[in-house]
């Protein structure tokens, strides 16, 4: 491998109502991320998990983590092959299966980029760019489920 890359951030539980964890219905689960230089992200588990639907929680964070990084590879790729991307926006989706066990895990994550290029650009290139891009991405080559996409390209 080449260089390496070292990310550092901070989780910081914000749930103690007073008594702890003495029961499962006794805590929150609100937390926040944080990371030098950047604004705190309020966050908690899913809804389903007791959490706060008004804060980030860690599957659609993971969601957001895919999508970022395909949408930044995609960009970069574009940039190289001379295709001008003048929109680009992404309404990805996930599923995560509940195991009776409570060890729960993502089944696949759907992608769902629209990409608007300037006009006379190469649609059918800017297309398969997003194949290299997923290749390339290395959030979705760091998980153990598929990670798909479908794509729209748009001329200006």
């Amino acid at each position: 491998m080449g260089r390496e890359h070292h990310y550092f951030v901070a989780v910081r539980w914000t749930g103690n109502t007073g008594t702890g964890t003495s029961g499962y219905r006794d805590y929150g689960r609100g937390h926040e991320i944080s990371a030098d230089g950047k604004p705190t992200i309020g966050a908690s588990s899913h809804a389903a998990f007791r959490g706060d639907r008004a804060r980030w929680n860690p599957e659609e964070l993971l969601i957001a983590a895919l999508s970022s990084c395909h949408q930044l590879a995609y960009l970069h790729l574009c940039a190289v092959a001379g295709i001008v991307v003048v929109e680009y926006e992404d309404h990805a989706e996930g599923w995560m299966a509940e195991a009776q066990d409570g060890a729960n895990q993502f089944t696949h994550v759907l992608l769902h980029p629209r990409v608007t290029v300037a006009t006379g650009a190469d649609k059918t290139r800017a297309l398969q760019l997003h194949h290299e891009a997923h290749a390339k991405c290395f959030i979705a080559r760091s998980v153990k489920f598929p990670v798909e996409h479908e794509a729209e390209i748009l001329s200006s």
